[in-house]
């Protein structure tokens, strides 16, 4: 699943968002792209869920194509 995460503009934020995903599943694999700006997740969870996750922390995400 891809996300397109615009407010995602740091390391920091890199790294805050790959700790919320992996305390949601630990088994996750992500992996965040600052220069696009997507976040790229290999999860059991829906995109929805991921998406929650990443809202709850101050990121709006939205699946990209």
């Amino acid at each position: 699943m891809k996300f397109s995460v615009p407010e995602m503009s740091c390391g920091h934020c890199t790294a805050s968002i790959e700790k919320a995903i992996k305390e949601a599943d630990p088994a996750a694999q992500v992996a965040c792209d600052l220069p696009s700006r997507s976040v790229e997740v290999t999860s059991a969870l829906s995109a929805e869920a991921i998406a929650a996750t990443l809202d709850e922390i101050g990121f709006e995400a939205k699946p990209a194509a």
